[in-house]
């Protein structure tokens, strides 16, 4: 089995929670749900950054803080 390392960006990650009215944004989302299957279904590697995990932290703490606002 070839072993695939795979290097998503924030902007990637969020694609799927965007608004999928638009044609190429749904199939971006599409596209980005079956890599993250595929990571888990068949043991690809997703890799990360410093970078990323802290952006992805900022917008979990800035969703928590609007929910609670």
């Amino acid at each position: 089995m070839v072993e695939c390392k795979i290097y998503l960006d924030v902007c990637c990650l969020n694609r799927p929670f965007d608004d999928w009215s638009q044609e190429r944004i749904r199939i971006e989302g599409e596209a980005v749900l079956n890599i993250l299957h595929r990571i888990n279904a068949q043991g690809w590697q997703l890799i990360m950054s410093e970078t990323i995990a802290a952006e992805l932290e900022k917008m979990s703490d800035l969703e928590k803080s609007e929910q609670s606002g």
